[in-house]
């Protein structure tokens, strides 16, 4: 009888301890995640709470450098001024990471590179005022009309760079030239006359072709620019970020 009772005292320490254990586990993983939260910015955890995913989190290899969280865009204005994160409705994000990996399939060193993801109606609107009645006015979508698919986490700028250092290969022009040197439907002609080299546009087809590849559209008119689905499903089926 002593010795039942002494391997049942032992097998109910041993519960305990594997109690405690799990519970620490808990507390800790609970603490990382409340940390990993608060160094997010306020826009990003909005935008999360809208359902929106952070695609670092997909995947940690995909650079991102918001060019509108800096004045040197076509704006010339800070349009983010705490975001600093790429997000993007959970499709997107998810063929995104499929991109990353067709183009890693190919050409281990190079990346892609996150110029602008999921955009606030209310940084749209800032936008749009700084091109309203410009002939840039063309580029911008207008917020009144609902604005654009990067306004539901559908589009994505992004273009190919270093995988260790992070450069940013040449592709003709800087991600947001508003003009005809940025048309894809151009490229040809805009080679012959030595407006881009014939290496920028080999660089804009790798990145076209894993794009496409992975389910998104490109853009006429702006070689970094490509849509996952058209404004009219999006519109139909979701709802744009605040």
């Amino acid at each position: 009888m002593k010795m039942d009772l002494t391997a049942e005292r032992g097998w109910r320490d041993g519960i305990r301890r594997v109690g405690r254990w799990v519970l620490a586990c808990s507390i800790l993983l609970l603490m990382v995640s409340q940390a990993a939260s608060a160094q997010k910015s306020v826009t990003a955890q909005s935008m999360e709470r809208q359902g929106m995913v952070d695609v670092t989190t997909l995947d940690s290899t995909i650079h991102v450098s918001l060019m509108y969280a800096r004045p040197d865009n076509f704006t010339g204005k800070v349009l983010y001024a705490d975001l600093r994160e790429a997000l993007l409705h959970p499709r997107a994000a998810r063929a995104l990471c499929e991109a990353q990996r067709l183009l890693k399939k190919r050409r281990p060193d190079l990346s892609l590179k996150i110029y602008d993801a999921a955009r606030p109606m209310s940084v749209q609107a800032q936008m749009w005022q700084v091109v309203v009645g410009t002939p840039q006015q063309n580029y911008v979508s207008n917020p009144r009309n609902g604005g654009g698919l990067h306004n539901y986490g559908m589009a994505v700028d992004v273009t190919l760079c270093d995988a260790q250092s992070g450069d940013t290969l040449d592709m003709g022009t800087k991600v947001d030239h508003l003009g005809v040197e940025s048309h894809i439907d151009r490229e040809t002609e805009l080679v012959s006359r030595h407006v881009i080299s014939r290496e920028a546009l080999d660089h804009r087809l790798l990145l076209r072709s894993v794009m496409k590849e992975a389910g998104f559209m490109p853009l006429r008119t702006e070689w970094w620019h490509f849509n996952l689905i058209t404004r009219a499903q999006a519109r139909a089926q979701y709802k744009p970020v605040r």
